[in-house]
């Protein structure tokens, strides 16, 4: 069943632990955080500190995502915080490698990041020390961006060399996801998506949540 991750930049913010519980309630799978620094990508959102803060209003996973330029040097902060996973760019500073191993020992999940620029052979190095990989959708740092359909032939690119070596690693977007976006996700191999606007904004959340669901199992037959 495709899993549904309500990211709480679409929340509202001067709400956000509410905003968390609310989604817990409308049978969200995870809780996704884009931590921006206004460097890596031309926006700020919030850090360890707020997640911190939210942590206590739900039990579901807190999937965090680094849209920031040196991310070796805040996962201790973020796994402190309270991550359960914690996603990396690839085309952040670092080795690869190295942020993987730090996020472990830290004890979250490693997750790595694709810009809809970046090839899919970019991670294929990597895959069998990753807990996920998310392909952007869109470019990263702003909501409300159009799904970038184009993006599914890296996804399947992805699935494919996993699948060759005998790996099962989740695939997530993040994105302009929709109830025919997801559709269109689901045949491609996503297990994963990242929702906003149209679950936060939704006159009924859990109803949102529900329609993606459908709609990604419709896809599938």
């Amino acid at each position: 069943m495709m899993k549904i991750a309500p990211s709480m930049l679409s929340s509202d913010f001067a709400r956000m632990g509410e905003e968390t519980r609310r989604m817990d309630q409308a049978g969200a799978d995870l809780i996704h955080l884009d931590v921006m620094d206004g460097s890596f990508v031309p926006n700020l959102t919030f850090g360890a500190p707020v997640i911190a803060a939210i942590r206590p209003y739900t039990a579901v996973p807190f999937d965090v995502h680094l849209m920031i330029l040196r991310p070796q040097q805040y996962i201790a902060d973020f796994a402190k915080a309270g991550a359960d996973s914690i996603t990396f760019h690839l085309e952040s500073e670092g080795d690869p490698a190295e942020t993987i191993r730090l996020i472990r020992e830290a004890g979250c999940r490693p997750a790595a990041a694709l810009k809809p620029g970046t090839p899919a052979e970019a991670v294929f190095p990597y895959l069998a020390e990753l807990s996920m990989v998310l392909v952007m959708t869109v470019e990263p740092g702003f909501g409300g961006q159009k799904f970038q359909g184009a993006m599914m032939d890296k996804v399947r690119a992805i699935r494919a060399r996993a699948m060759a070596q005998g790996l099962d690693v989740p695939i997530q977007i993040d994105g302009g996801v929709n109830t025919e976006t997801i559709a269109e996700a689901a045949r491609a191999g996503v297990s994963i998506c990242v929702a906003g606007t149209g679950v936060f904004k939704a006159p009924d959340a859990a109803e949102a949540i529900r329609a993606l669901r459908e709609s990604a199992r419709a896809a599938l037959g």
